[in-house]
């Protein structure tokens, strides 16, 4: 016999129920809209076949005709009737957005949330005052559409907006009330938002909701915390004498029986401690917060799901956090529900990222995750099928491969280098662009210690495929890829140099020197700072291709305005000064070029930096052109000296910043550098300064041969 398919089935069900709508008498229409509402509610199969059938836009237009047709002076049955469908129309309409992306942009797209807020809560409406149940139909539906980032932005800056938003925090009803919370949750993202809900007394509201029902108190601190989110001006003027009472009361419920409350208090307090440090310095507060937060890792549900996201903002760049979270055992709680297995992929990537967090800064984390193996669990999540659990698994590997115990076990094949290397090599080549990124950035911490390794990652395919993303239209996947090659690059042999070069070729180079992002500028001559360093022969690279590579680096020195580009420029000028006089000729040419409009070269424009980074690798490629040891040194002294240029490495003994001096006396005499050293670590300051007059009348006795 024929068979029907579930399929089928429903779909039979949703084009009856499609067609009760559409009737005439009101009743069927309210017993159609029910039976709907109970097909769809927690079932997303449903809502998707019900969403093709057009049950959203039916909906949305029986809603507005029952509030056109909404007749306030008549409280018969008919009236009664009426006001079910505007409640049954509202439930129905929320259901469809509860969870489920789809059904919110069909709602939207029918205009159904403009119709639910004026056909319910909109206070010029008497049927508010005769029928309270429609306004919480209303307000429980517009809450589940402003839950999701696809809601419309609600303006604060207009007038009549805010005095809406604050009728509906001032309403006794906890659906209406929560509504007001959930608008600002997900509408509030600019300091000048913040400061206009602080300023119409919107804390104090959402404060004394603190005391209300749960669903109040937990709206309301998910508020609260959206208003001081990166808002050091709003925290302070909230955090004084007047309200000390209201922070107590969030640090008393961190304490509350329910866990989703406890995560929020939670989060309120961390917002506060990050936007101002200055607050919440009490260790026993910052303890108790850590934890809270590692004891709702236990909770099952979403609870669960986001303890760990909110322990990495409360620990992240923060040591003594770390610390605080290492003595209370923080990373062998981690690793004890890494171990569970089967983790939802949220609560893996929170975990990963916690970890990664705990050991950004403190060895002591590093080794102990190391200790418990937790770098196994870690290398098996880069192959998770969750594109976040792979990005979060390359960030925890970057912390932790920067612990000393995991260089000395990589260096002596304790942990198969492939093992580590195969994995990450892989996720170069990824769907997810945060994915590749997070494995650059694994890649480039394990590479720069990779002195005897690196031919594995080479004959991987690593490079080849690190120089491809160098010319990705993704300028940060071509930031990182050059961070990577830079850190491969460095101290490497010969041979790994050759090959590494073979695959960029001079003109990529060129090309990424003159990238149209500063930041990509910068890493690239970083890079080709690594790559000539070392033996003359490397210098040699800089000259390939009729030395394009040297044209663009002092191009970029002569046109940029950020310091850190001008920094790597004068390294790579410093290291290729290093080599041939054909060499240092080269960069005596590049140095004294003038950049049109320009009334001054760049390297004296550099030696008078405010900067003393730049003013330190100024001075260092000055004395590798002038190295004694030279043959053309005084040649060039002299064109330095003509350029005006040695008046001003004179005027370095005066430099502020140490760095400077040490390099500028070293010019002059190798043991009065020793002498100035042991000065400096003894604090003898009268001897520097005698050492200082005797290395000057040196000096100026030198000079008086160029007059």
């Amino acid at each position: 016999m024929p068979t029907t398919t579930a399929s089928a089935v429903c779909t039979t069900v949703g084009n009856n129920i499609l067609l009760r709508l559409t009737s005439g008498e009101r009743d069927v229409k309210l017993k159609a809209l029910r039976e709907l509402k109970n097909q769809i509610i927690g079932n997303r199969t449903k809502k998707l076949s019900f969403l093709k059938l057009g049950a959203v836009p039916a909906v949305a237009g029986i809603l507005s005709d029952a509030v056109s047709a909404v007749d306030v002076a008549d409280n018969d049955e008919n009236d009664r009737i009426v006001k079910d469908i505007i409640v049954q129309s509202a439930a129905v309409l929320g259901s469809f957005a509860c969870g489920f992306e789809a059904g919110v942009r069909a709602v939207l797209d029918a205009g159904a949330d403009i119709l639910i807020q004026r056909g319910c809560l909109v206070e010029e409406m008497p049927l508010l005052k005769s029928y309270m149940e429609v306004v919480d139909a209303g307000a429980r539906s517009l809450k589940m559409i402003y839950q999701s980032k696809m809601a419309p932005k609600y303006d604060f800056l207009q007038e009549e907006n805010m005095e809406f938003l604050l009728s509906l925090l001032n309403n006794e009803s906890e659906n209406v009330s929560g509504l007001g919370a959930s608008i600002i949750s997900h509408s509030c993202k600019t300091s000048l938002e913040q400061k206009l809900l602080f300023d119409a007394g919107v804390l104090k509201r959402l404060t004394s909701l603190l005391g209300g029902s749960l669903i109040q108190r937990d709206a309301s601190l998910e508020s609260i915390a959206t208003i001081f989110k990166n808002n050091p001006e709003v925290v302070s003027q909230f955090v004084g004498p007047d309200t000390g009472r209201t922070l107590s009361c969030i640090i008393e419920i961190v304490k509350d029986r329910f866990a989703r409350t406890r995560l929020l208090a939670s989060l309120c307090l961390i917002v506060i401690r990050n936007a101002s440090p200055c607050y919440l310095q009490d260790v026993g507060i910052k303890t108790k917060l850590i934890n809270n937060l590692l004891e709702l890792l236990d909770d099952p549900g979403r609870v669960g799901d986001e303890a760990s996201f909110a322990f990495s903002s409360l620990i992240a760049e923060k040591e003594d956090m770390q610390k605080l979270a290492f003595e209370v055992n923080g990373v062998d709680k981690l690793y004890n529900h890494l171990q569970k297995g089967s983790l939802h992929p949220r609560r893996f990537e929170g975990i990963l990222l916690a970890l990664a967090d705990m050991c950004s800064k403190l060895e002591c984390c590093r080794s102990r995750c190391l200790s418990l193996q937790v770098l196994k669990l870690v290398v098996d999540a880069l192959a998770h099928d969750s594109s976040d659990v792979r990005s979060a698994a390359c960030m925890c590997l970057r912390s932790v491969s920067r612990s000393i115990k995991f260089i000395q076990n990589l260096s002596a094949g304790s942990f198969m280098n492939e093992t580590i290397v195969i994995p990450l090599v892989r996720l170069l080549d990824d769907t997810s662009t945060a994915v590749q990124v997070a494995a650059l950035g694994a890649i480039s911490n394990i590479v720069v210690d990779f002195t005897t390794r690196r031919s594995t990652f080479i004959r991987l395919g690593g490079v080849k495929l690190l120089v491809q993303l160098s010319k990705s239209m993704d300028s940060t996947i071509r930031l990182n890829a050059l961070r990577a090659l830079r850190n491969l690059i460095f101290l490497a042999e010969d041979k790994c140099k050759e090959e590494i070069f073979m695959e960029l070729t001079a003109s990529l180079l060129a090309s990424l020197i003159c990238d149209p992002e500063p930041s990509v500028q910068e890493q690239a001559l970083a890079l080709v700072r690594n790559l000539v360093d070392g033996r003359i022969n490397s210098v040699e690279y800089i000259f390939a291709e009729d030395g394009i590579i040297l044209d663009a680096v002092g191009r970029q020195l002569r046109i940029a305005s950020k310091a850190e580009i001008e920094i790597q420029g004068m390294y790579v000028l410093g290291n290729v000064a290093t080599g041939k006089e054909s060499h240092k000729e080269a960069v005596m040419d590049q140095l004294l070029l003038r950049a049109e409009n320009k009334a001054q070269s760049c390297i004296i424009k550099f030696l008078q930096s405010n900067d003393s980074r730049l003013r330190t690798a100024a001075v260092w490629a000055v004395l590798n052109l002038t190295c004694s040891s030279s043959p053309g040194s005084s040649g060039r002294l002299v064109k330095l000296h003509d350029a005006g240029i040695v008046s001003h490495v004179k005027n370095m003994v005066n430099d502020p910043c140490l760095d400077v001096k040490v390099i500028y006396f070293s010019s002059l005499s190798g043991f009065l550098i020793v002498v100035l050293m042991v000065c400096l670590m003894t604090s003898r300051f009268s001897l520097v300064q005698l050492r200082v007059k005797t290395a000057l009348e040196q000096f100026n006795s030198f000079d008086d041969s160029l007059v």
